[in-house]
């Protein structure tokens, strides 16, 4: 490469770089100041699952269809624009006065922060046309992101306990005109004349059918599971998705080709990115607040501590790769997302109380990331080299909407299994409380508020909260733990046993 080239090709490297550390950042970091959130805007147990929902739903919502956009209208020009947006839209999260404007911001942070992260891919892509200049570019481009992920924690709890919570969302708004000046200097311009039709159907009905099932788990028990709002919004989602298959099978340029699926080594890694985010990612929502209430860390050291659940992911990566090469990606997938359910039962084990409780949880958190960092090269290596090369940006695509569906939907699920878990061990004081009172107190307890009822409400006390809280952590963490097996052997019966030796030769 050129002197010129090679010094434009930086600038679009690190307008990349940069790009792909504030989504990251915005994935992990938030977590660590959600117990922060419940104190300071008063935040309920829902506001708090959609400040993170809203989100990754978005981000679900604009993966597919940025991609054909930017090769119609222009990469560079997209690219820009995209960064732009979500400084705009972290500055509106910051500044947001109450928990429905935050959500609201969330929502439109992860939409730009969607397209971003689809820019960015594309930019390096047309970019970096020599195989050697690719690998490096990628190469540095999947460090930074995973700095963002791995370090999200500390830093979000850093700036918190610095500057103030709002400073997690608005040190983007900065960093952003930063990267759009690079990008606009380093990135060259490119179009594809022959872009396909954006699939609006398919869009549309998959985004509403993830959005009802997301809804109702997150708000039935205000609504009430049987009633009829809640059932019509279970068959609007029944009949979007449905709507989604067929308008799938119907139009010239779907964004989702089902044949793939027949593909076993894509399916069976297409569990396993599912099995990430069924269990480990959606916990790192919850984490924080076990962290910190349930074990009495403070922010900081709640922090420190999340660097077992994330440090893990950025080292193990290179040693899952050779691995994968040795034994086959349908060894190594399966026994990744086994060792995340490990780390999961040990957590649980350490919920159990006891001194040894905090080192218990470190150490089932260690398991997990161990398992994450096998597990996430291996899937994302397979899904795109299992299909030919004109399909790979479509498998890309599939992969990341799969990890971001299952985001969302088991942010919401956890959610459920650990009200409902609170709520069990309080209905044994419960005295003269009726159901929707004791949802409302577990719904508080679940947050962090253990001790919102210490000596004022008659049967109630910090002990029993904190009691009723490591219940309900605890069916949590079971609860990753068996859908992460169960998926652990869909992946491994799915790709095979003629499968597995084929990868390993």
């Amino acid at each position: 490469m050129p002197g010129a080239s090679l010094r434009q090709g930086n600038l679009a490297l690190a307008a990349a770089c940069l790009s792909s550390l504030m989504f990251g950042l915005e994935i992990s970091s938030v977590p660590a100041i959600l117990p922060t959130l419940e104190k300071v805007l008063h935040a309920n147990f829902q506001h708090l699952q959609w400040t993170m929902n809203a989100y990754t739903i978005a981000v679900a919502t604009v993966l597919m269809a940025v991609g054909t956009l930017a090769d119609r209208y222009g990469r560079k020009l997209l690219f820009i624009l995209t960064i732009i947006a979500f400084g705009a839209t972290s500055l509106l999260c910051g500044l947001a006065p109450d928990m429905p404007a935050l959500i609201v911001g969330r929502a439109l942070q992860g939409s730009s922060g969607g397209a971003m992260l689809i820019c960015q891919i594309a930019v390096l892509s047309k970019q970096f046309s020599e195989p050697k200049d690719r690998a490096r570019a990628f190469g540095w481009w999947g460090v930074i992101s995973g700095l963002g992920l791995g370090f999200g924690p500390v830093i979000g709890g850093g700036i918190a306990a610095l500057m103030g919570w709002a400073w997690v969302f608005l040190i983007h708004a900065f960093v952003a005109v930063l990267t759009a000046l690079l990008a606009w200097v380093g990135v060259r311009e490119s179009k594809d004349p022959e872009a396909r039709r954006l699939d609006l159907a398919g869009i549309v009905t998959l985004s509403l059918a993830v959005f009802s099932i997301a809804y109702v788990i997150t708000q039935g028990s205000e609504l009430g599971f049987t009633s009829p709002i809640a059932l019509a919004i279970v068959a609007t989602a029944a009949l979007s998705l449905i709507a989604f298959i067929i308008v799938e099978q119907i139009t010239p340029h779907p964004m989702f080709d089902f044949s793939v699926f027949r593909v076993r080594s894509f399916s069976g890694a297409l569990f396993g990115s599912m099995g990430m985010n069924f269990s480990f990612w959606p916990f790192m929502i919850y984490l924080p607040i076990w962290f910190q209430a349930g074990l009495g860390l403070d922010g900081p050291m709640a922090g420190l501590a999340l660097l077992a659940y994330t440090l893990p992911t950025l080292v193990v990566p290179p040693f899952a790769e050779r691995l994968s090469l040795r034994l086959g990606a349908g060894t190594v997938i399966p026994a990744g997302l086994f060792v995340i359910g490990l780390g999961f039962f040990v957590m649980k084990v350490g919920a159990g109380g006891g001194p040894a409780a905090l080192p218990t949880t470190l150490l089932g958190a260690l398991l997990a990331s161990l398992g994450l960092g096998a597990t996430n090269t291996p899937v994302t290596n397979t899904t795109t080299g299992s299909v030919s090369s004109d399909r790979a940006g479509m498998a890309s695509g599939i992969d990341m909407s799969a990890r971001m569906i299952s985001l969302a939907v088991n942010i919401a699920l956890m959610g459920f299994v650990l009200v409902d878990g609170v709520l069990s061990r309080l209905s044994v004081a419960s005295g003269s409380f009726d159901v929707t009172q004791l949802r409302r107190f577990a719904e508080q307890i679940a947050a962090g508020n253990v001790a919102a009822f210490d000596h004022t409400i008659p049967g109630f006390s910090k002990v029993l909260g904190l009691d009723a809280m490591a219940g309900g952590f605890g069916d949590v963490m079971l609860y990753g733990a068996i859908g992460v097996w169960v998926l652990a052997a869909l992946s491994f019966f799915t790709f095979g046993r003629k499968r597995r030796v084929e990868d390993a030769a």
